[in-house]
Protein backbone atom coordinates (compact mmCIF):
# COMPACT_ATOMS: atom_id res chain seq x y z
CA UNK A 1 0.00 0.00 0.00
CA UNK A 2 1.55 3.44 -0.92
CA UNK A 3 2.16 5.82 1.39
CA UNK A 4 -0.37 8.28 0.62
CA UNK A 5 -3.21 5.69 0.72
CA UNK A 6 -1.84 5.15 4.44
CA UNK A 7 -1.62 8.07 5.30
CA UNK A 8 -5.03 9.00 3.75
CA UNK A 9 -6.97 6.20 5.68
CA UNK A 10 -4.88 7.42 8.94
CA UNK A 11 -6.34 10.71 8.78
CA UNK A 12 -10.11 9.29 8.44
CA UNK A 13 -9.55 6.77 11.00
CA UNK A 14 -8.10 9.94 13.24
CA UNK A 15 -11.35 11.67 12.60
CA UNK A 16 -13.50 8.97 13.35
CA UNK A 17 -12.30 6.84 16.22
CA UNK A 18 -10.21 9.54 18.44
CA UNK A 19 -11.92 12.87 16.55
CA UNK A 20 -15.19 11.18 18.06
CA UNK A 21 -13.66 9.90 21.35
CA UNK A 22 -11.51 12.96 22.21
CA UNK A 23 -12.97 15.60 20.48
CA UNK A 24 -16.70 15.52 19.73
CA UNK A 25 -18.15 13.74 23.50
CA UNK A 26 -16.07 15.89 25.48
CA UNK A 27 -17.37 18.94 23.34
CA UNK A 28 -21.46 17.28 23.75
CA UNK A 29 -20.36 16.55 27.51
CA UNK A 30 -19.42 20.05 28.58
CA UNK A 31 -22.10 21.48 26.31
CA UNK A 32 -24.46 19.25 27.98
CA UNK A 33 -23.58 19.65 31.32
CA UNK A 34 -22.42 23.71 31.31
CA UNK A 35 -21.34 22.95 35.75
CA UNK A 36 -18.33 23.89 35.54
CA UNK A 37 -15.77 24.35 38.89
CA UNK A 38 -13.33 27.40 38.98
CA UNK A 39 -10.09 26.36 38.42
CA UNK A 40 -9.02 30.14 38.02
CA UNK A 41 -5.56 30.51 35.86
CA UNK A 42 -4.90 26.93 36.75
CA UNK A 43 -7.50 26.27 33.95
CA UNK A 44 -4.94 27.50 31.51
CA UNK A 45 -2.79 24.37 31.96
CA UNK A 46 -5.37 22.16 29.87
CA UNK A 47 -3.95 24.27 26.70
CA UNK A 48 -0.45 22.43 27.46
CA UNK A 49 -2.65 18.59 28.27
CA UNK A 50 -4.06 19.00 25.22
CA UNK A 51 -0.76 20.04 23.27
CA UNK A 52 0.90 17.20 24.42
CA UNK A 53 -2.02 14.75 23.96
CA UNK A 54 -1.76 15.69 20.34
CA UNK A 55 2.37 15.21 20.01
CA UNK A 56 1.79 12.24 21.88
CA UNK A 57 -1.30 11.01 19.33
CA UNK A 58 0.69 12.15 16.24
CA UNK A 59 3.61 10.94 16.91
CA UNK A 60 2.62 7.65 17.55
CA UNK A 61 0.36 8.01 14.22
CA UNK A 62 3.76 8.59 12.28
CA UNK A 63 5.15 5.01 13.63
CA UNK A 64 2.14 3.34 12.49
CA UNK A 65 2.12 4.62 9.29
CA UNK A 66 6.00 4.78 8.47
CA UNK A 67 7.41 1.48 10.90
CA UNK A 68 4.64 -0.29 11.08
CA UNK A 69 3.14 -0.19 7.52
CA UNK A 70 -0.81 0.29 8.72
CA UNK A 71 -2.61 2.63 10.46
CA UNK A 72 -4.30 2.48 14.16
CA UNK A 73 -7.03 0.23 13.05
CA UNK A 74 -7.39 -2.65 15.42
CA UNK A 75 -7.63 -5.84 14.52
CA UNK A 76 -11.22 -6.42 14.94
CA UNK A 77 -12.25 -3.09 12.74
CA UNK A 78 -11.20 -5.43 9.73
CA UNK A 79 -14.76 -4.64 8.24
CA UNK A 80 -14.01 -0.91 8.10
CA UNK A 81 -10.42 -1.53 6.37
CA UNK A 82 -11.38 0.09 3.20
CA UNK A 83 -12.22 3.17 5.21
CA UNK A 84 -9.44 3.55 7.96
CA UNK A 85 -6.98 0.61 6.49
CA UNK A 86 -5.62 -2.01 8.37
CA UNK A 87 -3.34 -2.39 11.61
CA UNK A 88 0.63 -2.36 11.22
CA UNK A 89 2.21 -5.55 9.48
CA UNK A 90 5.17 -4.94 11.56
CA UNK A 91 5.52 -4.50 15.89
CA UNK A 92 6.11 -0.99 16.00
CA UNK A 93 8.71 -0.07 18.63
CA UNK A 94 10.60 3.00 18.19
CA UNK A 95 10.39 6.94 18.59
CA UNK A 96 7.83 7.05 20.96
CA UNK A 97 6.93 3.79 21.11
CA UNK A 98 10.54 3.62 23.11
CA UNK A 99 8.91 5.27 26.01
CA UNK A 100 5.19 4.25 25.79
CA UNK A 101 3.34 1.12 24.52
CA UNK A 102 0.36 2.96 24.27
CA UNK A 103 1.23 6.52 22.90
CA UNK A 104 -1.96 7.06 20.82
CA UNK A 105 -3.97 6.31 24.03
CA UNK A 106 -2.14 8.65 26.18
CA UNK A 107 -2.45 11.08 24.15
CA UNK A 108 -6.34 10.67 23.52
CA UNK A 109 -6.41 11.01 27.28
CA UNK A 110 -3.92 14.11 27.81
CA UNK A 111 -6.16 15.46 24.91
CA UNK A 112 -9.48 14.89 27.15
CA UNK A 113 -8.17 15.62 29.88
CA UNK A 114 -6.91 19.04 28.93
CA UNK A 115 -10.45 19.86 27.68
CA UNK A 116 -11.57 19.19 31.53
CA UNK A 117 -9.52 20.65 32.77
CA UNK A 118 -9.61 24.21 29.95
CA UNK A 119 -13.13 23.75 30.48
CA UNK A 120 -13.64 23.86 34.11
CA UNK A 121 -15.90 20.86 33.24
CA UNK A 122 -16.28 17.87 36.14
CA UNK A 123 -18.16 15.72 33.83
CA UNK A 124 -15.49 15.76 31.28
CA UNK A 125 -12.55 15.29 33.47
CA UNK A 126 -14.65 12.11 34.92
CA UNK A 127 -15.01 11.24 31.57
CA UNK A 128 -11.27 10.89 31.27
CA UNK A 129 -11.58 8.86 33.96
CA UNK A 130 -13.91 6.83 32.63
CA UNK A 131 -11.35 6.40 29.26
CA UNK A 132 -8.20 5.28 31.17
CA UNK A 133 -10.44 2.60 32.70
CA UNK A 134 -12.10 1.69 29.50
CA UNK A 135 -8.41 1.79 27.25
CA UNK A 136 -6.72 -0.15 30.15
CA UNK A 137 -9.19 -2.67 29.76
CA UNK A 138 -8.79 -2.65 26.25
CA UNK A 139 -5.12 -2.97 25.89
CA UNK A 140 -4.95 -5.84 28.91
CA UNK A 141 -7.44 -8.24 27.50
CA UNK A 142 -8.09 -7.81 23.88
CA UNK A 143 -4.99 -6.03 22.50
CA UNK A 144 -1.90 -7.64 24.38
CA UNK A 145 -3.39 -11.08 24.31
CA UNK A 146 -3.41 -10.29 20.42
CA UNK A 147 -0.57 -8.72 19.97
CA UNK A 148 1.32 -11.60 21.97
CA UNK A 149 -0.42 -13.98 19.38
CA UNK A 150 0.60 -11.77 16.12
CA UNK A 151 4.20 -11.17 16.83
CA UNK A 152 5.36 -13.82 19.19
CA UNK A 153 8.78 -13.32 21.13
CA UNK A 154 9.69 -9.38 19.31
CA UNK A 155 6.46 -8.93 21.48
CA UNK A 156 7.57 -10.49 25.21
CA UNK A 157 10.59 -8.68 24.30
CA UNK A 158 9.23 -4.98 23.93
CA UNK A 159 7.15 -6.01 27.11
CA UNK A 160 9.98 -6.43 29.39
CA UNK A 161 11.55 -3.16 27.80
CA UNK A 162 8.82 -0.40 27.83
CA UNK A 163 6.08 -0.01 30.06
CA UNK A 164 2.26 -0.31 29.28
CA UNK A 165 1.73 3.41 29.52
CA UNK A 166 5.01 5.18 30.41
CA UNK A 167 8.78 4.63 31.27
CA UNK A 168 11.27 1.85 29.94
CA UNK A 169 11.93 -0.16 32.05
CA UNK A 170 14.73 -1.02 34.06
CA UNK A 171 17.33 -3.60 32.81
CA UNK A 172 17.11 -6.52 34.62
CA UNK A 173 20.31 -7.02 36.67
CA UNK A 174 21.30 -3.83 36.52
CA UNK A 175 21.58 -1.57 39.31
CA UNK A 176 21.11 2.48 39.24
Amino acid sequence: MTNLKLTVRAIVFSLLIPGTVGGLIPHLLSSSYPYTIDLGSLRYSGIVLIGVGLIFYLASLLRFVIEGRGTPAIWFTRKLRSVIGEEPTSLVTHGIYLYSRNPMYLGVLSVVAGTGVLRQSPVVMTYAVFLFVAFHCVVVFIEEPHLRKKFGASYESYLVKVSRWFGKRPERGVLS
